[in-house]
């Protein structure tokens, strides 16, 4: 975003949200880029942003008054307490405006400096090249390529595997 555009603010999701948050994650575009299926009843995603749980760190990116992006982190349980799966969305006619790094930056650095998340594991579209340049930016690398991974469009479409592990930090304690 250039010095003349609007400061995109980032803030977490409430229940309140859901009409818009659900309008968001029905966009062509947006739902091209994940695995959400179309026609999904917009009291689904009211219905998931009731039940989020201590594990879930979920965000919204809002432009003048309006939601532009979501996103958000699920920690594992038990012996993989350390990782978290990272879902990302950005409004179609937002994107390329720095929206999905300001999203991206702050559920990195929530994770790195308040969560103890040291490992952020996603799958992204081989294709979706913007999102993956950005991820890549953000220090995630890719772990493998999943084949035929899932239905997009009619055609069975491959996604690779990235992660991102936290840097580890120096103990400074004698």
């Amino acid at each position: 975003m250039n010095a003349a555009s609007p400061q995109v603010s980032i803030r977490a999701a409430s229940i309140s949200d859901w009409e818009a948050v659900a309008a968001l994650r029905d966009l062509p575009g947006v739902r091209a880029g994940t695995l959400r299926q179309p026609f999904a009843p917009p009291e689904r995603t009211r219905k998931w942003l009731e039940n989020l749980t201590e594990n879930d760190t979920i965000i919204v990116a809002e432009l003048e008054g309006q939601i532009v992006g979501l996103a958000g982190l699920h920690r594992h349980n038990g012996r993989r307490q350390h990782a978290a799966d990272l879902g990302m969305s950005v409004h179609d006619e937002y994107r390329r405006r720095g929206i999905g790094k300001a999203l991206l930056t702050a559920l990195v650095e929530a994770a790195d400096r308040w969560l103890g998340i040291c490992r952020i594991e996603l799958t992204v579209f081989t294709d979706n090249e913007a999102a993956v340049s950005l991820y890549r930016q953000a220090g995630f690398v890719t772990e493998g390529v999943l084949k035929s991974y899932a239905l997009r469009d009619g055609v069975l479409a491959d996604v690779f595997v990235m992660a991102r592990l936290r840097p580890q930090r120096q103990n400074l304690t004698p």
